[in-house]
């Protein structure tokens, strides 16, 4: 926003204007209006105007952001008008703990924008309702008032999101932390590196088809009336097969993240912790339609059980609310499982797609390894793939853990050739790993 500094002069403008007709009973109401449609050279700035309708709507908009770019900007204002050190109750405004500069509350706003009109102040309330577009999109909210004292003393609060969005044109990335148990997934590795059977293959191109083009579909064909928001997906299969590969090739070929889920950092023991790591998390994902990741997916959405206890009430209760909602996230949402049985049938009946990660068959094993060795070494003749790819049944993850050991094996040995016994041993140990006897 580079017309920051008329911003502050159309809000300073405004809130002078408002003390003059506070203590000049001869100024009438018309005069404020005048000053509020005052004609902006900064609404040509697209970053701004997408976020108002109304000049009102603008005037609370710039309040939230003004503790962002201006630390005393308000108390200036107002000491510049009253002899004090800006404590007048009409204009509210609160200090924060490490803040210590005036922040903007709904009182600040009704008073600016209505003054002693009590129909402007009911019009200026209706901005702060739940089905206002700036409450429904997360942009700006009143921060809730303490027990007993009115609903329009709390704290007008921008997102932080849009705080980025309006001073720096982008949004910064969230951090991993308690409030988001979540970490950016990457590879780079391309769609021809994984190797997946025909049909688990069709179905991820139906994935990158809603992804495509999922709100065009909503929005301008009008499915949102019938149509439940966001997309939701189960891969289920056996470990090693591709899925934590395919979700983030999936956000790489599509420009979106994604976000696997700390689910030890979600899941809490304590009554309603759960839930609130959740909402917290999706608040977050959902002002960018991210990815969001969830591997073991059991732990979080497992079956309901019957109910012995107040344990399994609460229990049950959690995965209700859990199925709430991530049914309303707006984005992509893939759970991963080892087995489809492990999901609650309530997730399950509201998927959009089901996806099946089956091991590789003996030519797509062949396939995994020739793609497996680095292009530097080279295999010994008496390394035959396509019999290793018909003898052994192993995962696309157990292939590539062997030829890194038959790789290692080699480096250790000063050679650049793979021989037979680096692989061999290589698979000994995978089938060790997995409690399962070589032949």
């Amino acid at each position: 926003m580079k017309e920051i500094p008329e911003y502050l002069s159309y809000l300073k403008m405004l809130i002078n204007k408002r003390f003059d007709i506070y203590f000049n009973s001869d100024l009438d109401e018309s005069s404020f209006e005048e000053t509020l449609q005052t004609d902006l050279s900064f609404e040509e700035d697209e970053r701004l105007s997408k976020y108002y309708n109304t000049r009102e709507e603008l005037v609370v908009l710039l309040l939230g952001l003004i503790p962002h770019i201006n630390t005393i900007f308000m108390d200036q204002v107002i000491q510049e008008k009253i002899n004090a050190s800006g404590d007048f109750p009409q204009i509210g405004g609160v200090r924060g703990k490490n803040f210590r500069g005036f922040i903007p509350t709904g009182e600040t706003a009704l008073f600016i924008l209505g003054g002693n009109l009590l129909e402007k102040r009911k019009r200026i309330m209706e901005i702060f309702n739940p089905d206002h577009f700036y409450i429904r999109k997360g942009i700006l909210r009143l921060e809730d008032s303490p027990d007993g004292e009115p609903r329009m003393s709390g704290k007008i609060i921008l997102s932080p999101e849009h705080v980025e969005l309006l001073l720096l044109g982008k949004m910064n990335k969230p951090e991993f932390s308690l409030k988001f148990p979540a970490k950016i997934i990457e590879t780079e590795m391309e769609w021809s590196d994984l190797v997946l059977n025909q049909e688990t293959h069709s179905q991820i191109q139906e994935l990158q088809a809603w992804i495509a083009h999922g709100n065009t579909l909503l929005q301008d064909w009008g499915m949102y009336k019938k149509l439940k928001p966001g997309y939701r997906v189960l891969f289920h299969g056996p470990p090693g097969t591709g899925k934590t590969l395919t979700a983030t090739l999936l956000g790489k070929y599509t420009g979106k993240d994604v976000y696997k889920i700390d689910l030890s950092m979600v899941v809490s023991k304590f009554i309603g912790e759960t839930e609130k790591n959740l909402a917290n998390l999706l608040a977050r994902a959902e002002k960018t339609e991210d990815i969001l990741f969830f591997d073991e997916a059991d732990a979080l959405f497992g079956k309901r059980t019957n109910v012995r206890d107040a344990h399994d009430k609460y229990a049950n209760q959690e995965v209700s609310y859990l199925l709430q909602r991530i049914e309303s996230y707006n984005g992509l949402v893939i759970l991963a499982s080892n087995l489809k049985s492990n999901i609650d049938e309530a997730f399950v009946r509201r998927f959009q797609s089901i996806i099946h990660f089956p091991l590789p068959k003996v030519s797509e094993r062949h396939i995994l390894w020739k793609k497996a060795f680095p292009s530097k070494v080279k295999l010994h003749k008496d390394v035959d793939l396509l019999q290793l790819a018909q003898k052994y049944e192993l995962s696309g993850a157990e292939i590539m853990n062997i030829v890194q050991y038959a790789c290692l094996c080699a480096l250790d040995a000063g050679k650049k050739t793979i021989t037979s016994s680096f692989v061999v041993n290589g698979i000994q140990r995978e089938y060790q790993k997995g409690g399962r006897i070589m032949r």
